[in-house]
C-alpha cells in the first residue's frame, strides 16, 4: 500500500477552492475571481508568490459542522490534531515538535485582528467553526510581515456583505451523533447599504470516545461592518465558555487492550479520572479594525484588540488557576499606484502584543485545589515593525520585505517584589519572492525567507513551575520554488512546492521524573519536502442529472530530520523529526446530483510517526475514510439542508494526537472508532 501511494505522487491534493457559500459545487471558472489577502497583495491565487492554501465556508464544513480538523487536514503540509474533543494542535510543515498542546509558532488572525497573544499562544479551540466563512493558510516563515513565527500564519475570515436594501436573515442548525454528541447554532444577520452585522450563538456537547473526554462549549459572537465616505470600521466580539476533560496519553499495550481508557494510575501518580483532569476556559474577546482611504493611493489601517481569559486546569500533578489579560495594537500605511506598466505597492507598519498572566499553582487532591505551591506574575511583550515593497511589471512581480522583532518577559514569584527578565535580541526577518507568469494561467515562483520564533510563555514557564530564562529563540531560513495554475479551461488546478528549511536552536519538549514538562534548545533540524495539490472538475453541468463531480488529491513528502542534536550522552543527529509523518496523502471526491443531492468522501493515508527523539517508538500508519451525504432544497423562500456522515468508516485504530517524548511511554491518544452524525440547517 505504501508503494502504491508513492507511485501516485502525481495525483496530489484535495484542495477545495470555491467562491461562494452555496453547498453545491460551482463552475471551475469561478476560481478566476478568487484573491488572497496574504502579504497585503490582494492578488489572484495563482499570482501570489507564496505557498497559500484557501478554504472557504463550504470547504471548512465539507465534513463535520463542529470541527475544523477534517477540512484542514486535506491541505498539503498541514496537520491538525485532536487528542480529545476540544484539545487541538495545529502544525504547518512539522511545527508540532515544540507543541505538546495548543497552537504555537503560528500567527493567527481573524478579520485582520490578531488572535495570537503576546506570549506566543493561540486558543484556537475558542473559535466556533460555523462562525468562520473562510481561511487562508500561509506555509513557511512569514515573519517579514506577520512577526514571530517560523511555520506560517492562518488568516480566518467572517465576511458579511452589504445589501442595497435592508435585509434580515436567520439560520438555525442542529446536529447530533455518536457519544451523545449534540450541537446547535442560531444566527441573525442584518444588512443595509452601509452597515451589516451578525449575531450568533453556538453550543456543542458530547461525552467523548474515551474515558474522561467530555466536552461542553458555548459561544456568543457579534461581528459587523460599517462604512461611510472613505472610512470602514469592522468589529468582532465573542465570549466562549469552554470545558473539556483531558484523558491523557496511554501506552501502546493499553491502547491495544482498550483504546477507550484514559491515563491510568501508577505507583507514584494518580489517574486522569481520579484527578478530574480538565480545562476550564472562559474568554471574552473584542477587537475593531479601522480603515481610512486618505487618497486614491494612500490608506491607513489600524486594529485594536483586548481579551480576558480565566483558565483552570486540574492536572495529574497539580491544579493551576490562571488569569490572562491581553492587549494588541496593529497599524499599517499602504501606498499603491500604477506607473504606466509598473504596479507599485509599499506597506509599512508595526504590531505590539502584551500579555499579563497571574498563575496560581496548587496541589491537586482528587480534582480539588489544596495547598498553594506558588503564585507567579508574568508579563510578556512582543513587538515587530515591518516594511514591504511589491512591484509588478509585465509577467514579473517582486515582493520584498523585512521586519524587526523582539520578545520580552518579566517574571516574579510572589511575594517577591523584584522581577527576573528575559528578552531576545532584536531579530531581523527578511523575505524576497519573485514570480514569473509562464502563461496567463500558470505561474512559477521562488522565494527566500527567514523565520523567527521565541519561546512561548508555556515554554519559558512550563508545568514544572520554573522560569527558563536561558531558552533561545528558534531561527531559520527557508528556500522554496513553486509552480501553480490551471489548465483545460480552468477545470484542472495544480499547486506544487519544493522547499528547504534549516532551523537553528529548535525547541524540544522534555519530561522530568515527576511527569511534568520543560523545554530545551536541541540543535538544528533540516525540514525539506514536497507539497503538491491537484483538483479536477470531471463533470460541470448544472442542467444535467449529474451536476458536478470534483476529484482532488494532496500529497506531502516530509523526510525531516535532526541535523545536529546531542542530549547529554545521547546522539540524535540524523534521526527523523519527532511527531512528523514522512508521507501524507489525502484524496477527496465530491458528486452532486440534480443540484440537490451531494456526497463528500475523504480518504487520508498517514505514514508512521516517530514518537521520540531517539526514534525508538513509532505510531503505526493509518487509513482514515470519512463520508458525508446531504440534500438541500428551497421551499417558500426558506432553505433546507439535511446531512449525515460517518467518520472512520474503515474502523482504524489510530491516534490523532500523540504525546511525543512522553514519560512512561504514554504516547497515544486514540481517536474515535467508527462513528456517525446527522443534522439539519434551515435558513430564511
Amino acid at each position: 500500500m505504501k508503494k502504491l501511494y508513492i507511485t501516485i505522487i502525481f495525483f496530489f491534493g484535495a484542495w477545495q477552492l470555491y467562491a461562494q457559500k452555496d453547498l453545491i459545487a460551482l463552475p471551475a471558472d469561478s476560481l478566476q475571481d478568487v484573491t488572497v489577502k496574504a502579504f497585503y497583495s490582494n492578488a489572484k491565487w495563482k499570482d501570489a508568490a507564496a505557498a497559500i492554501s484557501l478554504l472557504n465556508e463550504k470547504a471548512l464544513q465539507q465534513f463535520s459542522p463542529n470541527s475544523l480538523v477534517p477540512a484542514i487536514n486535506t491541505v498539503a503540509g498541514i496537520r491538525m490534531e485532536e487528542r480529545s474533543p476540544g484539545s487541538y494542535r495545529l502544525s504547518i510543515r512539522g511545527s508540532l515538535l515544540r507543541s505538546p498542546f495548543g497552537v504555537r509558532n503560528i500567527k493567527v488572525y481573524w478579520n485582520d485582528l490578531p488572535l495570537s497573544d503576546g506570549g506566543g499562544n493561540t486558543y484556537l479551540n475558542l473559535v466556533e467553526p460555523q462562525h468562520i466563512t473562510g481561511a487562508e493558510i500561509l506555509k513557511g516563515p512569514v515573519a517579514s510581515v506577520y512577526g514571530a513565527n517560523t511555520a506560517g500564519a492562518v488568516l480566518l475570515k467572517s465576511e458579511l456583505p452589504y445589501a442595497i436594501s435592508t435585509k434580515n436573515s436567520y439560520n438555525l442548525s442542529v446536529n447530533g451523533g455518536s457519544y451523545n454528541l449534540l450541537a446547535g447554532n442560531i444566527s441573525w444577520e442584518h444588512q443595509q447599504e452601509n452597515f451589516s452585522m451578525q449575531l450568533q450563538q453556538g453550543h456543542v456537547q458530547c461525552d467523548g470516545y474515551r474515558e474522561q473526554s467530555a466536552l461542553r462549549k458555548n459561544v456568543l459572537q457579534w461581528n459587523g461592518n460599517l462604512r461611510w465616505k472613505r472610512n470602514q470600521l469592522n468589529f468582532l466580539a465573542f465570549y466562549t465558555d469552554l470545558y473539556y476533560q483531558t484523558p491523557g496519553g496511554i501506552t501502546e499495550a493499553q491502547m491495544l487492550d482498550n483504546p477507550r481508557l484514559s491515563r491510568q494510575s501508577t505507583s507514584t501518580l494518580p489517574s486522569a479520572i481520579q484527578q478530574q483532569a480538565a480545562i476550564y476556559n472562559r474568554t471574552l474577546f473584542a477587537g475593531i479594525n479601522y480603515h481610512y482611504s486618505i487618497s486614491q493611493s494612500f490608506a491607513v489601517e489600524t486594529s485594536v484588540t483586548a481579551n480576558i481569559t480565566n483558565l483552570k486546569n486540574p492536572f495529574i500533578t497539580n491544579y493551576e488557576k490562571r488569569t490572562e489579560s491581553n492587549l494588541g495594537l496593529r497599524t499599517k500605511l499602504v501606498y499603491h499606484h500604477q506607473f504606466n506598466q509598473l504596479d507599485f505597492q509599499w506597506v509599512t507598519g508595526a504590531e505590539w502584543l502584551t500579555n499579563h498572566s497571574s498563575i496560581d499553582d496548587y496541589g491537586n487532591s482528587n480534582g480539588v485545589p489544596d495547598t498553594v505551591q506558588f503564585k507567579d506574575d508574568i508579563y510578556a511583550n512582543q513587538w515587530f515593525a515591518f516594511t514591504q515593497v511589491q512591484l509588478g511589471f509585465g509577467r514579473f512581480s517582486i515582493n520584498a520585505g523585512a521586519s524587526l522583532n523582539e520578545q520580552l518577559y518579566r517574571y516574579r514569584r510572589l511575594p517577591n517584589i523584584s522581577f527576573l527578565h528575559s528578552s531576545t535580541t532584536v531579530v531581523a526577518a527578511p523575505r524576497i519572492a519573485l514570480l514569473y507568469k509562464l502563461h496567463n494561467n500558470i505561474s512559477l515562483y521562488g522565494l527566500v525567507a527567514k523565520g523567527f520564533s521565541p519561546p512561548s510563555l508555556a515554554e519559558i514557564h512550563p508545568s514544572d513551575g520554573n522560569f527558563y530564562s536561558h531558552l533561545q529563540p528558534e531561527c531559520g531560513w527557508n528556500s522554496e520554488i513553486g509552480l501553480k495554475g490551471d489548465l483545460f479551461n480552468h477545470r484542472f488546478l495544480f499547486d506544487i512546492a519544493f522547499y528547504y528549511f534549516k532551523l537553528q536552536d529548535a525547541i524540544v519538549r522534555r519530561n522530568n521524573a515527576g511527569g511534568t514538562e520543560y523545554f530545551v534548545n536541541a540543535g538544528s533540524t533540516v525540514q525539506k519536502g514536497i507539497e503538491a495539490t491537484v483538483q479536477y472538475k470531471l463533470v460541470d453541468d448544472r442542467s444535467g442529472f449529474v451536476s458536478s463531480v470534483v476529484l482532488g488529491n494532496s500529497y506531502s513528502f516530509q523526510p525531516y530530520q535532526f541535523d545536529v542534536y546531542i542530549a547529554g550522552s545521547a546522539e540524535y543527529s540524523g534521526n527523523a523529526l519527532t511527531g512528523v509523518p514522512k508521507q501524507v496523502n489525502v484524496s477527496t471526491a465530491e458528486a452532486v446530483i440534480r443540484n440537490h443531492l451531494y456526497t463528500n468522501i475523504i480518504f487520508n493515508y498517514t505514514s508512521s510517526i516517530p514518537l521520540t527523539d531517539a526514534n525508538d517508538a513509532y505510531a503505526a500508519d493509518y487509513r482514515l475514510m470519512q463520508v458525508k451525504l446531504g440534500y438541500q432544497f428551497t421551499r417558500h423562500g426558506a432553505r433546507f439542508r439535511f446531512f449525515a456522515g460517518m467518520d472512520n468508516v474503515l474502523g482504524q485504530l489510530y491516534s490523532l494526537g500523540n504525546d511525543i517524548n512522553a514519560l512512561g511511554k504514554r504516547y497515544y491518544n486514540p481517536a474515535p472508532a467508527r462513528n456517525v452524525f446527522a443534522g439539519m440547517k434551515i435558513g430564511w
